[in-house]
Parts: structure tokens; sequence; C-alpha cells
């Protein structure tokens, strides 16, 4: 990236655009990749501005990749934007030779402070989970969770909360199929989440996704910390939120005894998000994300990486990386099942970006893409997990997910994210339990105007203050403490209670 003068950022030597740091009026004249333009318009912050005439057709470049087709011809000093610039009209083989090369892990040995449990696994928080099987016992849990208020929970000062996960499915879907295995794998992974250090889960009775699986995804469970209700057995609604709370009543004290202790970073599994990208979403936040997964990587830590609508275009930079033919293989196969997915469904992949991030200066998947993936940071791609499987992989992981934030987080949830990092250009106030969200703002307008809200400035980037190297350091050495126990905004807040949001896939009936 090169900070051509004050007004333009040029992101790699050659490119058809730059991008407008700040708001620039029509006739500012401007210098950017040795070449002097004169804005034809006004163009707001984050935008872009063609620095070189493109004909009508021809595609336009950015990051030193294509963004897009011309859809008419551009000149200097021209708003590029969705009036201008589209999808183009076929799309572009990339070929990348492999460049994966293994990630030298650092001797330097960073830590964080969390919860050891028994197997081994090591915890961010210590919460309890009332989780339900069905949209049937949801409210029988939220109302046993909304018993253990913060006034309640005061002399158990180690216990984080109680939470219930609820949603409104489980029945109603076929027993087989690609449907209801989506739930089940979400709900094995939130009732085995390493953040959970006791669960209490609750079904109707006569659902489809019955309770016994979930219970035996507890069975190496401390036998206080688990059970099981069945509101039809319990004698009904009333009879099960009296039970529930005696059974959670019962775990408060060993949950309460955990203790965090100084463990390697090695234990850290990082789900990467963005929502509300804008113009700056490539050039600050996700950059520096990334450069701060480098970090996390070197240190033994997991990554990963997910929705995939939001890769499309820019997954010939992550097949470059993968550790093997297999592993670029299985993540092309999820990109060609989302192309046919979107045409059985009379869409097109470029319904994204959404309405917020063109208001950002976004304008087509393709220019999104390239900024998503810069969160991955640059080492080897690992491997490739469909929606909530348990990620094993040490190193940075692709996650097969949607591009809509809180059903992607939730499948990195259940896959074991013990943290979740969230940049955003728009301001998302996304939180998430029992897996403490960390928001990365993309600039620092937007920083300083939900200040409440966003736990990172990235806008010190593109303001000169910082280099990408920088702030990822900087944002990385806030991961560890927010590992540790330091509250997030989004915690601070209260957020996080109906964030629980499964991948929904197959018939209603």
């Amino acid at each position: 990236m090169k900070m051509s003068n004050p007004g333009l950022l040029v992101l790699t030597g050659g490119d058809d655009v730059a991008v407008a740091r700040g708001d620039i009026a029509k006739g500012q004249q401007l210098f950017a990749d040795g070449l002097s333009v004169t804005a034809l318009a006004d163009i707001p912050a984050g935008h872009k501005i063609a620095l070189r005439a493109v004909a009508q057709g021809q595609l336009v470049r950015k990051y030193g990749q294509s963004i897009g087709q011309a859809s008419a011809a551009l000149h200097p000093g021209d708003h590029v934007h969705v009036h201008n610039l589209q999808m183009p009209q076929t799309s572009t083989n990339h070929t990348l030779a492999n460049v994966y090369q293994p990630t030298v892990q650092d001797g330097g040995g960073a830590r964080f402070a969390g919860y050891v449990r028994a197997d081994g696994r090591v915890g961010t928080r210590n919460y309890i989970g009332v989780i339900s099987s069905v949209n049937c016992s949801a409210t029988v849990c939220k109302q046993i969770a909304a018993a253990f208020d913060a006034g309640y929970l005061r002399d158990y000062p180690n216990v984080d909360g109680v939470v219930a996960i609820t949603h409104d499915s489980g029945c109603g879907m076929g027993a087989k199929g690609e449907g209801i295995e989506i739930l089940k794998r979400t709900l094995r992974g939130y009732a085995d989440h390493v953040n959970f250090a006791g669960v209490l889960v609750i079904g109707l009775g006569c659902e489809v996704n019955q309770l016994a699986p979930l219970m035996e995804q507890l069975a190496e469970r401390n036998a206080v910390l688990k059970a099981g209700l069945v509101i039809q057995d319990a004698g009904g609604t009333r009879e099960t939120v009296q039970r529930g709370k005696e059974l959670v009543n019962a775990m408060l004290d060993q949950v309460n005894s955990q203790q965090r202790s100084s463990v390697s970073a090695s234990h850290l599994t990082v789900g990467l998000q963005c929502g509300g990208s804008d113009g700056y979403s490539g050039i600050t936040a996700n950059p520096a994300l990334g450069a701060a997964v480098d970090l996390l990587v070197r240190h033994g830590g997991t990554a990963i990486l997910s929705e995939t609508p939001e890769i499309y275009g820019a997954e010939h930079l992550l097949t470059a990386r993968a550790a093997s033919a297999q592993i670029a293989d299985k993540l092309m196969g999820r990109i060609h099942w989302w192309e046919a997915y979107v045409r059985q469904h009379d869409g097109d992949m470029n319904n994204n970006p959404s309405p917020g991030n063109k208001a950002g200066g976004i304008t087509t998947i393709l220019e999104k893409s390239l900024g998503a993936v810069a969160k991955a940071g640059s080492t080897g791609l690992m491997a490739v997990y469909e929606y909530g499987e348990t990620v094993q992989r040490k190193g940075l992981v692709f996650m097969d997910t949607p591009g809509y934030d809180p059903v992607s987080a939730t499948g990195q949830v259940a896959g074991g994210a013990n943290l979740i990092c969230f940049t955003t250009g728009r301001g998302s106030t996304y939180g998430c339990k029992p897996t403490p969200s960390l928001k990365v703002a993309t600039n620092t307008r937007l920083f300083e105007r939900m200040a409440l809200d966003m736990d990172f400035n990235a806008g010190t980037i593109v303001d000169g203050e910082e280099s990408v190297v920088e702030a990822g350091a900087r944002l990385f050495a806030l991961m560890l403490t927010t590992a540790s126990g330091g509250k997030t905004c989004s915690e601070e807040n209260g957020l996080g209670d109906n964030e629980f949001v499964p991948w929904q896939i197959g018939a209603v009936m």
C-alpha cells in the first residue's frame, strides 16, 4: 500500500483506481502512482477514483487484481462505483503457482490466562449453557437462564454467566439429510464447547432432533456438570423450569472453583469475521487482523477464515497457499457448491455486497472478497472444514459458512472458536456467548462515533500513525488480553444472548 498523498491510497502500483482517504471535492487536484488527476465528481471517503482511462468492457484493477469490468468508459478523475463498474460477463480463471511454506514456530512463547479443562482444552470464558434441542423448549431454557442474573451470581465471581442457547428449528424438518445434520453438528459443538464449564440440555420429547445424541456428546464430562431434561417426561414447563434451576444450582460451586492459569497461545482458536464492511476494510482492519493471525499461527494457534460467498473471486489467493492439492480441491469444491446453490434459488453471487457495503465504497463481490481474504494473513492454508465441524488442525483453516455474520460465527464457535475478531467499517454491534467478540473499526471516525461498541481502531493505518504490522501486533496483544478475561465492548453492553443462528438448509415440512 502506497501513501500517495494525503488524499489518495494506491494499494498496488499500476492499479486503475485509488481509494479516497477522506471526502474529495469535485475539481480537487490529486497525485497518485506518479499521476496527476483532477476529481470529476464529489467522491466520498473510502470510495474509488479512476487513475487511468479504462475502455468500456475492460477489466478494472485494484489490489493488483480484477475487481470487475467497466460498464462505461472510465476517465481519470471519475468516481468509480456501481454506476460504471460491474461484475465481468464471464468469470476470470485465475491460476497461481502454489507458494505454500510451512510456518516457522516462534519460540517467544506468547501466553494468556485461560481455564484448563479436564481434557486439556483451554477456555477463555467460564459459562454454564442451557441448550434447547428444539424451538419448543426455547422458552423453558430462557426462563432457567434468566433466574441466574448478575445479582444471583454475585457470590460466584468466576462464573461468567448462565446462557440460554435457543433456536427456531429442531422439528418440522426431515429426519435425514443435510439440514438436520448441520443442526445436530452445531448443537453438539456448542454442548461440548470449552467455554461452557457446565451444560444443561432441554428437549420437548417428540421432536425430530432428539436429546440422546446431544447427551452422548457430553459423555466425558463430570457428572455434576452435565444434565438433560425432557419437558414431556418432567411433567410440563413449570416443572422443567424448577428442576432446571436446581440442576444449574448444583453446578455453580464446581464451576466457580475453576481458576485461570497461564497457558500457551497455541490454545487460542480465533474465528475471523467481517461485517458492515466499507472501502477501508481491505486497507486497514482486515490486513491488521491478518498480521495478528500471522503472529497467532507462529505461536501455534489456530485461525478460522469463513464466509465462502465473501471469498468468491479471491479463492485463488487461498488455494495458492494450500498445504496440499487435496485442501485446495476441497475449497474449490465448496465454491462450486455455492455456485450451484445460488443458481438453484435464482440467486446471484454478486447479490453480496450489501447496500451498506456499497454505501461504504465496495462495488462488487470481487472487490469485497479481495479485501476479506486479507484477514487470513499470509501463512499456509492447513485444512477446509464443513459448517460447524470440529476444528482439529492448527494454523490457518477455512470453514464453509454463509456470509451472514451471525450464521457464520455460530459455525465457527461450534467448531471450537474461543475468541472472535470482527472487523467492521459501517459499525456492527455483534456480540457472542459463550465466545468473546472483539470489534475492529476500519476508520477512526467510526471508532470515535461508536466508542462504546468498538474495541480496536485500525484507522490509525490510514491516518498514517501505524503500519499494518504495528497495528497487527497491537491487535494480537489485545487478543491475548481478552482471552485472559478482559471484557469486550459487546460483553460490557450485555450482547450475545440472541446470536446463536445455525445455518438452515432444506425444506420445512
